[in-house]
């Protein structure tokens, strides 16, 4: 069963597609793939693909995958503020 990747900040439609192709299909898939993959799975994909920073998307996941809403929503926003990537 495929979770929606989009509820992680900076994983649009497209991105979730990209994940998918790569066998990341659930929120513990992407908790457990690192931000090096990652971004290289983004880096093959093309340049307008390259401006996400996937830092945090594991960690987010991660929070997400164990219903951690507010904990989510927190860092959420940090990152939204440039506070954290």
């Amino acid at each position: 069963m495929e979770d929606d990747l989009k509820i992680i900040e900076g994983i649009g439609p497209k991105i979730e597609e990209l994940l998918n192709r790569e066998g990341i299909r659930t929120l513990e898939q992407l908790s457990e793939t690192s931000a090096i993959r990652i971004s290289a799975i983004l880096k093959n994909a093309g340049p307008r693909f390259q401006i996400q920073n996937p830092v945090s998307w594991p960690k987010q996941a991660l929070l997400a995958r164990e219903q951690k809403w507010d904990e989510l929503e927190q860092l959420r926003k940090r990152i939204m503020s440039g506070k954290e990537s």
